[in-house]
């Protein structure tokens, strides 16, 4: 969502969530679209061009090493290929991350849509080269880096153009709500004047919301069929009806940020201010001539009398006219002393 309030970006995440099978990627492209996602997000991993074998395994998943995992559960050309159309068929678009120039080559020939650079290839600042080349937007997640390192990637793409989004993210999985850094969604974009996002990776949805008040122009989620599925990814992800609160929500904030109120047009509640609010009356007979006195009035319901705020004025003036009990005073009933 920019500033003004327009639509926010909704992205499932599907990472390694399929396990290596293309029929489950493509059901969670179709889950993806089904849920209300504008976007899925694949990653595209090739082994050899990624990493050394003895390359260690991250602490939420110690299932295999990384490189027999990479290698199982990548894809081919034709697969990625596939993976494209179905997504064109879902109706959403096609993004992955890249994790080398090779899978960069990859995906210029499938035709991405956008690019993510995950948070841990933001220092890969060659890759990024790579990527500004192409002229397509790019989400930069800042998961594990500093301002600096931010800075030089920010930079590292501006070379070519201006078309990034930069995503508060904590790389910690679940990350806890101490660690979401929903303040850095604002120094963000006052720092580089680009549209910031939010890649979640929290349990639950109330950061991604969150992120969306405090003005997140896109909001990335992992999504999986079930968090008992084997993986990486799937245990933190979540499950389609929470995927699907997800964009309710989101969908919901977002108008909330885009229909702003105008607190001094009352005109919507012309009828209620007379159903509920207090106008002054009076609760005992008030002879014409005689002076106003507080023991006379009070202050009841309609609204559609004298308000209550001007009580002051009629304490102390004179009844024009006969005035009956319990009934509204008007100000023809009243005049002011001289």
């Amino acid at each position: 969502m920019t500033q003004s309030g327009a639509s926010v970006l909704v992205i499932a995440e599907v990472g390694s969530v399929h396990d290596g099978s293309f029929g489950n990627a493509v059901k969670l492209i179709e889950l993806a679209a089904a849920c209300g996602a504008d976007a899925v997000k694949f990653q595209t991993h090739i082994a050899a061009a990624e990493t050394l074998r003895d390359a260690p395994m991250p602490p939420y998943f110690k299932g295999e090493p990384r490189f027999e995992y990479f290698e199982r559960t990548g894809f081919s050309f034709d697969q990625w290929k596939g993976l494209k159309a179905a997504s064109v068929q879902a109706g959403v678009e096609f993004i992955s991350s890249p994790f080398s120039n090779a899978a960069v080559e990859l995906l210029e020939a499938v035709g991405v849509d956008r690019y993510k650079i995950p948070s841990g290839e933001v220092t890969n600042l060659p890759m990024l080269d790579a990527i500004g080349k192409t002229g397509k937007q790019v989400l930069l997640s800042s998961g594990m880096s500093n301002w600096a390192e931010l800075d030089a990637a920010v930079a590292a793409v501006r070379k070519y153009h201006d078309n990034i989004v930069v995503l508060q993210c904590t790389s910690e999985y679940p990350c806890p709500d101490t660690r979401v850094g929903l303040n850095v969604i604002g120094e963000m974009m006052a720092r580089w004047k680009l549209p910031a996002g939010y890649s979640d990776h929290t349990l639950d949805n109330h950061a991604a919301f969150a992120a969306v008040a405090l003005g997140a122009s896109m909001v990335e989620k992992h999504l999986t069929f079930s968090r008992r599925m084997y993986g990486s990814d799937a245990l933190n992800a979540a499950e389609p009806a929470q995927f699907a609160d997800l964009v309710k929500g989101i969908r919901a904030v977002s108008t909330m940020r885009g229909t702003p109120v105008n607190k001094d047009d009352l005109a919507p509640f012309a009828d209620m201010k007379q159903i509920f609010e207090k106008s002054i009356v009076s609760v005992s007979d008030i002879p014409a001539g005689a002076v106003i006195t507080l023991d006379m009035v009070a202050m009841k319901k309609p609204g559609n009398g004298l308000p209550a705020a001007r009580l002051g004025d009629v304490v102390g003036s004179v009844a024009r006219r006969n005035i009956a009990v319990d009934r509204l005073i008007s100000e023809d009933d009243i005049q002011y002393p001289a």
